[in-house]
């Protein structure tokens, strides 16, 4: 009887992170809603009129994608940081790349400064939950009942 040849699975310990993999959908859910609104507001001229309002519905979709990472992780603050880093960078990436072809974004930030908007929010909302989570755990030490030992 032949045996069967090993197959090796060659995974990156990164993608096993379920913080790596939700930051990657997450900023690839950020970069085709930021892709979408500059080739609407570039492209299609029926929304010209209403630019204030096809703005603010952008950054209000973009800004409920950006907090996944933050509600998923609220109480793991590593996680958070690298989940929300890595969605961020994406979208850096994108932002970066669509510079390229608009140069009214340009006006507005640089890669460097746009990077650091999110990660500076980001490293907030994580020091925030770090806190939470050293006060949390030490609330339930401090209430936990004394181990008397049985004489």
């Amino acid at each position: 009887m032949l045996a069967r040849p090993q197959i090796h699975e060659h995974h990156s310990h990164a993608f096993r992170s379920s913080a790596v993999r939700i930051g990657m959908v997450v900023g690839m859910g950020l970069s085709l809603a930021l892709t979408g609104w500059v080739y609407v507001a570039n492209s299609i001229s029926i929304f010209d009129r209403g630019s204030f309002e096809r703005n603010l519905v952008a950054a209000v979709l973009i800004g409920t994608m950006a907090l996944f990472p933050v509600l998923r992780f609220i109480r793991e603050p590593a996680d958070l940081l690298v989940s929300s880093l890595v969605a961020w960078g994406i979208l850096t990436l994108t932002y970066s790349a669509l510079s390229l072809f608009s140069w009214a974004i340009r006006d507005w930030f640089t890669t460097f400064q746009f990077f650091m908007l999110g990660a500076m929010l980001y490293l907030i909302a994580a020091t925030i939950s770090w806190i939470g989570t050293c006060i949390w755990k030490a609330r339930a030490a401090h209430l936990a009942p004394p181990r008397h030992k049985a004489s």
